[in-house]
């Protein structure tokens, strides 16, 4: 019987030694650069789940199977899977994305979490709203940088006309915060140091530097001020209807002109199942239609995809329904298409864009780009903002919008 004890002893300790359900510390390398972020596996087998993390957001797997020290995840609605192998407690191997122009491929490294020690003593506070003064392909002269700060340890995001870095975290040490992020995409290492003058210093990727001023400072001395998303694409003529007529995912004509969104507040969505942004406005758009939909309220994704993807629509069926989507999605073409099909809208280059409307067919107001959670109370005012249009629009009858 002793002997019998042992043996399952022995046997329970090497059955827990192989499982990698837990927190990890991982990796990926970008061209060279280590991106570190935190990975979570849950389940076994074949039933084994990863999951990234953008802030409080979550992205878990698909589906997975861990067998023979072989570990698969994949996750359906970004086209994405890890490839890995298990041994003397590391797991190595590649992480494969598609994107919009190419497929990725990031090698992949991670060890079991261990929380490591951080300074407590003479950390610099530099929470708040931050301007950081650029000259962006898209014509946008400053950024915003939204930190949260808990003693050492920040959270924070850069946000862009089109959206977010996603939620950046790190830790201060050695005269500066080290933040980065990982969310099966956009993957960051920006490395922030406190300036004598009270700007910060932030080197993006151990190559662009950037400096930030504090947000009323910045406006007192007449530095650039970021675009405003509300103002940044218009209608090239306002008096003009916006139309559209693409194919839904059975394949089936569906038009601007349909009778089930005459009278209605409608919400065009330009979006695609490849971009981050559209990941992170997703779950709002499709509370934002449960909510209204009976008052009026319908929304149309116009989704650009990539050649590939088009094929089959794996990816955006899946994209679907990971969100819950329940409002109409519609297949506009391959995302090189877009500018063209889009020709009625000014100065559009963001991913996403909405376009507001109102229940005479006019577009009354639009929306560059989307923040993530990561942005903090610039994405809940975002929200505030396109739910408080929404219920203006809504409350309009036809002849009082002309």
């Amino acid at each position: 019987m002793k002997s019998l004890a042992i043996a399952l002893f022995a046997f329970a300790r090497l059955t827990t030694a192989q499982s990698l359900a837990g927190l990890w510390d991982a990796t990926v390398n970008v061209k060279g650069l280590e991106v570190p972020f935190r990975f979570e596996i849950s389940g076994d087998k074949s039933k084994i789940a990863g999951t990234f993390f953008n802030g409080d957001a979550k992205f878990v797997s698909s589906s997975g199977n861990y067998a023979d020290s072989k570990l698969v995840i994949n996750w359906d609605y970004t086209a994405s899977r890890l490839e890995a192998t298990v041994h003397d407690g590391v797991i190595e191997g590649n992480y494969f994305r598609a994107g919009r122009d190419a497929k990725t491929v990031y090698p992949f490294r991670a060890t079991r979490f261990v929380p490591s020690p951080i300074a407590s003593a003479d950390v610099p506070s530099i929470a708040g709203l931050w301007v950081i003064p650029t000259s962006s392909d898209k014509g946008e002269s400053a950024w915003q940088f939204i930190v949260r700060q808990s003693g050492p340890e920040v959270t924070a995001a850069i946000l862009r006309i089109d959206g977010d870095t996603g939620a950046l975290q790190g830790v201060y040490k050695d005269g500066k915060f080290v933040l980065s992020h990982f969310s099966g995409a956009r993957p960051a290492v920006f490395e922030v140091k406190p300036q004598s003058d009270g700007t910060l210093q932030i080197l993006q990727d151990g190559k662009k530097q950037f400096t930030g001023t504090r947000e009323n400072e910045a406006k007192a001395k007449g530095l650039p001020q970021p675009s405003d998303p509300s103002k940044f694409t218009t209608m090239k003529d306002p008096t003009k209807p916006f139309t559209f007529a693409f194919n839904d995912l059975n394949g089936k004509a569906v038009s601007s002109t349909d009778p089930r969104f005459r009278g209605k507040v409608v919400l065009v969505n330009i979006t695609g199942s490849w971009c981050p942004n559209c990941h992170d406005e997703a779950p709002f758009l499709a509370a934002l239609y449960k909510k209204y939909r009976s008052q009026g309220l319908e929304i149309v994704a116009l989704s650009f995809e990539e050649a590939d993807q088009l094929k089959d629509l794996t990816r955006l069926r899946a994209f679907i329904k990971k969100y819950g989507i329940e409002y109409t999605v519609l297949v506009a073409g391959d995302t090189s298409e877009a500018a063209d099909k889009l020709s009625q809208a000014q100065n559009w280059t963001s991913w996403p864009t909405t376009f507001f409307v109102g229940r005479d067919g006019l577009v009354r107001g639009t929306h560059a780009g989307f923040p993530s959670s990561g942005s903090g109370e610039l994405f809940t005012k975002a929200k505030e903002e396109f739910e408080a249009k929404v219920e203006r629009l809504l409350a309009e009858s036809v002849q009082s919008s002309r």
